[in-house]
């Protein structure tokens, strides 16, 4: 009977080679030193994502500033002229007609707290909502100050027999006084309107037992901070930092106030959630206003944008009715950048296949790979870049074709900045109209904090067998003007 030769058997082969009877599989289950063929294991790691990190839109359009309070509150200045929207006018009463003004307009509106400013012998343009209807000049004769009603004489008619059914914006443009008349009888206070946000604290942690430290395990890595070389357990506490610091970038682009949600209670207590590592002093989750939240609430929302001319002509028109700041920034998905480059060729026949330089005065040498980085449009200029956020598989982006895609678009953001009144400082002071705030004072900097617990690595101030990489900050998201931004859909 033939000797088989078993696993760890010291009987040889008659010759050197692999038969079935000496060769060991590494996958079959049985894995153990005494195997003779390993398999070749590469060392480096395969970056098949390139870049992971998604953070720096903020660091491209702000500042980061400390504070030392529980929120920051500042303060923007309202519309010099006099106007109201979605005004009704009721069927005249001899050669008079009386207007209502919109005072169902929220105080915050787009105009301006809502109060009647308009006094006797001012002049006004009615404007009908009707497309096509003619605006009307008339003289004010009474004001039902403080209600919210005028009666207005038009001056090219007896009256207006018959109202627009759509209703009407009414501005102001002067006034008219007779021979001897008695100067104007009310003066119009200049107000502003406050706004305020709350800074929000962002953690993360990461946990190595005293075990696995002592266990080396070397991969060979090429990070995106700039770290290269052999790392072990480092590498997983490198990426924690990274990912970190993108949550610190997410957390003001996506947050949102608790108020917004649920406006009877104003917040999440510790009962609501179900923690019960609240304090009694702040037991409660308030939230933060980010970005997109501010944009939504007090600017301005481009739904189905898809990149053609005519969306331009209509965000310009929006942008001559707001701060008309001239230059502006785009910040687009992979989408809606290519719908743009797509339209801006097809605007100027000059190049290669009818590609456009845009700003580059049709210089092939100026342009960047062939991309559009900036172009002009009336009198306003707009320079693009792709945000990798809203590309980003694991955050809003991907191709509808392979996955839900992002309901926004891009963003657009003025460039330059705003003049405000700091109510700590108490002067004007010029800020970015998007920058950050952060916690910080003599005693403690909570922009960016990291420290080591444990008994592993260094620490020894528990008698926890791991080391515990904490990190931390508080910060919160000013957006200020909100007014000249545009969130793409």
């Amino acid at each position: 009977m033939p000797i088989i030769p078993q696993f760890g058997s010291l009987i040889p082969s008659q010759a050197q080679q692999i038969t079935s009877d000496n060769y060991l599989s590494f996958t079959d289950g049985a894995n153990d030193f005494a195997q003779q063929y390993l398999p070749e294991i590469y060392e480096a790691e395969v970056e098949r994502y390139g870049n992971r990190t998604l953070s720096g839109f903020l660091r491209m359009v702000g500042a980061e500033l400390p504070m030392t309070s529980d929120q920051v509150v500042w303060s923007e200045q309202n519309r010099l002229h006099v106007a109201y929207d979605d005004c009704t006018v009721a069927a005249a009463v001899g050669n008079a007609n009386s207007v209502t003004l919109d005072s169902t307009a929220t105080p915050t509106g787009p105009l301006g707290p809502i109060a009647n400013v308009i006094t006797p012998n001012m002049t006004v343009v009615l404007l009908p909502k009707t497309a096509g209807a003619a605006a009307i000049k008339c003289f004010v004769g009474a004001s039902q100050a403080p209600l919210m009603t005028i009666d207005v004489y038009p001056y090219s008619q007896a009256a207006i027999a018959v109202p627009d059914v759509n209703g009407y914006k009414v501005f102001v443009y002067g006034s008219e006084f007779p021979k001897g008349s008695q100067g104007v009888q009310e003066n119009i206070e200049p107000n502003f309107t406050q706004f305020n946000n709350k800074p929000v604290i962002i953690r993360d942690r990461y946990v190595v037992s005293g075990s696995d430290t002592a266990q080396i395990g070397w991969v060979e890595i090429s990070t995106e901070d700039g770290a290269s070389g052999y790392l072990w357990y480092l590498k997983a506490e490198g990426e924690t930092r990274l990912r970190f610091e993108d949550y610190l970038e997410m957390a003001l682009v996506e947050g949102e106030r608790v108020d917004a949600l649920t406006p009877a209670s104003a917040f999440w207590t510790e009962a609501q959630i179900g923690l019960s590592d609240f304090s009694a002093a702040n037991a409660a989750i308030l939230g933060t206003q980010g970005l997109f939240d501010a944009i939504e609430n007090r600017g301005n929302v481009f739904a189905g944008f898809t990149g053609a001319l005519v969306d331009f002509n209509e965000i310009l028109e929006n942008l001559d009715s707001q701060g008309a700041i001239e230059e502006n920034m785009l910040f687009m998905n992979r989408a809606n950048e290519i719908a743009v480059d797509t339209m801006l060729a097809s605007q100027n026949s000059y190049g290669l296949g009818g590609t456009s330089y845009g700003v580059f005065e049709n210089s092939e040498e100026m342009a960047l790979n062939l991309q559009f980085t900036g172009f002009r449009r009336g009198s306003y200029d707009f320079y693009k870049t792709s945000w990798k956020y809203l590309n980003d598989a694991s955050t809003r982006g991907g191709s509808t074709g392979f996955t839900v895609g992002s309901d926004v678009g891009g963003v657009l953001v003025p460039a330059g900045t705003s003049t405000v009144y700091d109510q700590i400082l108490g002067t004007n002071v010029r800020r970015p109209f998007l920058h950050v705030r952060y916690r910080a004072s003599q005693t403690d900097d909570r922009r960016m904090k990291s420290w080591i617990t444990g008994s592993v690595g260094g620490a020894y101030t528990s008698d926890l067998d791991a080391m515990e990489v904490h990190f931390l900050s508080e910060r919160c998201l000013c957006v200020q003007a909100a007014n000249n931004f545009v969130l793409l859909s």
